[in-house]
């Protein structure tokens, strides 16, 4: 039985989003044949998920830590940046972006990427909140509305 992370979802070919995993979803993950996981946590990924990771030759990139210490810390411009340009980067696919719930960190990532994509505004914002379900954090939102998407490519 495959069973997918928690607010799993497809964000285009070969790009996935959802929350932290648990053992039980390591095979559905598995069948995507990753590449990369971008971790935008602030805590560690679990012993599991990196165990996983090295077994199916996923590289990791923990960039939650770089400027946060806690999970309600809204993420930092410099970290949608360095995950912004991982995804830009073709070597980096198939590829799956992850925080604790896959609501406000990953969206605010995704979301940014829909600006890089030339969406618009209220059709990011209707994705994020899709994700983010009742909790949505308007300071996300607006984050995405000013994000530069100049900054990507400086």
């Amino acid at each position: 039985m495959l069973v997918p992370p928690n607010n799993f979802g497809m964000v285009e070919e070969d790009l996935y989003r959802s929350g932290s995993p648990d053992s039980i979803n390591f095979p559905f993950l598995e069948m995507l044949g990753l590449n990369s996981l971008v971790w935008l946590a602030p805590e560690e990924p679990s012993p599991e998920l990196l165990t996983f990771c090295n077994q199916n030759s996923i590289s990791l990139y923990h960039l939650g830590h770089l400027h946060s210490t806690s999970a309600w810390e809204p993420i930092t411009e410099e970290v949608v940046l360095q995950a912004l340009n991982l995804l830009v980067q073709p070597a980096t696919y198939p590829a799956i972006v992850m925080c604790n719930q896959g609501r406000h960190r990953t969206g605010t990532v995704i979301g940014c990427l829909r600006k890089l994509q030339m969406w618009c505004l209220s059709s990011i914002l209707e994705e994020y909140r899709r994700f983010a379900g009742p909790k949505v954090r308007v300071m996300n939102e607006q984050f995405i509305e000013l994000f530069d998407i100049d900054l990507v490519f400086e």
